[in-house]
């Protein structure tokens, strides 16, 4: 017979078991809750500081006008001045687009396999069928300051704009255009139609790009009336100061432009004298940076990338200004106009 001591105990260790094991049950259930409580309040706390930093949407840009290869005495490079300051907005983080014209030829089918390697978008380049693709004779002096040929009646003179490109103007921040790619007549009513599309807070930027004669008072006044910002450099102010009747030096006159076209924003380039920038508030004036100089190909085109891309971010203009000249004087240490950038200045 089993005793009843025995069967006591065991009764005992039976309960004694039971109670240890709603014990462990319990101090676990306690550990897991505050482990979970904790990951809970850290994921919390994580996600409000996400919350209160501010989302930074990714700007989309365009350049629209001339494509076309700088041919160089022992190479060629590709360009265009909306070309060149698509690529650069690219290099700063932008979604860039270019909208131009090329021909079905060997220069056409390069220029579009080298903007897609470089990570602009292609999808709103056109095919002109018996046109060539464009180019310039480029001469670089011992100074390396670049001077142009341009032949005629090549496929930049023949813009067009299709419907996927007409889309494009829905989603755009900012649009950048010239006076050269304006010396045809089909070019210029594309370009012109082209920004009459756009909605009023897309910020249209006339680059003056003034070369040999491709240029008149009607096509500069035009484009002024439909720009929000205007660049030129010190060469050209010289010739929009006669075609305005502007009277003053330079910071007068950019503020007579601001002032009768409405501007947001006037540009002036000195080279290696620095830069001027006037809004209607206020002016930035920038000494430059020096820097060994290759050649001056899509030095300016960078300017007005930096500077559109500081202006779509709402940057104080004499930190635009800086950051523009840096990355100018970088593009002219270097050869050709589509320099890669160096990481601290693709931050900005």
């Amino acid at each position: 017979m089993v005793s009843a001591a025995f069967v006591c105990g065991g009764v005992w260790l039976g309960k004694l078991r039971v109670k240890t094991f709603r014990w462990v049950v319990r101090d676990t259930t306690a550990r897991v809750g505050g482990y979970l409580f904790a990951i809970i309040f850290w994921l919390r706390k994580l996600q409000g500081n996400i919350m209160d930093k501010p989302i930074e949407k990714r700007l989309t840009i365009a350049g629209i006008g001339e494509l076309l290869w700088d041919v160089l005495e022992d190479s060629e490079k590709l360009g265009g001045a909306p070309i060149n300051f698509a690529y650069h907005c690219r290099s700063l983080g932008a979604e860039a687009y270019a909208i131009s014209s090329i021909g079905t030829d060997r220069r056409g089918k390069a220029a579009l396999e080298e903007l897609d390697t470089r990570g602009v978008a292609t999808d709103h380049i056109t095919e002109i069928g018996g046109a060539a693709t464009g180019y310039v004779l480029a001469n670089v002096d011992e100074a390396g300051i670049a001077s142009y040929n341009f032949p005629e009646d090549v496929a930049w003179d023949r813009i067009q704009i299709n419907q996927n490109t007409r889309k494009l103007a829905g989603n755009l921040d900012a649009i950048c255009y010239g006076s050269l790619a304006q010396r045809s007549e089909i070019s210029r009513r594309s370009i012109l139609e082209y920004l009459d599309l756009l909605a009023p807070e897309v910020l249209s930027v006339f680059d003056l790009n003034i070369r040999q004669n491709f240029y008149s008072e009607d096509i500069i006044r035009t484009s002024l009336e439909k720009a929000d910002v205007l660049k030129l450099n010190d060469d050209e102010i010289k010739i929009i100061a006669e075609v305005e009747d502007l009277a003053g030096d330079e910071e007068e006159q950019l503020k007579m432009l601001v002032r009768r076209y409405s501007l947001k924003l006037g540009v002036l380039t000195r080279g290696g004298s620095g830069s001027l920038l006037v809004s209607p508030s206020s002016v930035s004036n920038h000494p430059g940076y020096r820097t060994e100089i290759v050649d001056t190909i899509g030095a300016g085109d960078s300017f007005t990338a930096v500077t559109v891309c500081g202006l779509l971010k709402k940057y104080p203009l004499d930190k635009i200004n800086d950051h523009a000249n840096r990355v100018a004087a970088f593009v002219c240490s270097r050869k050709g106009a589509m320099v890669e950038l160096s990481e601290e200045l693709k931050n900005f």
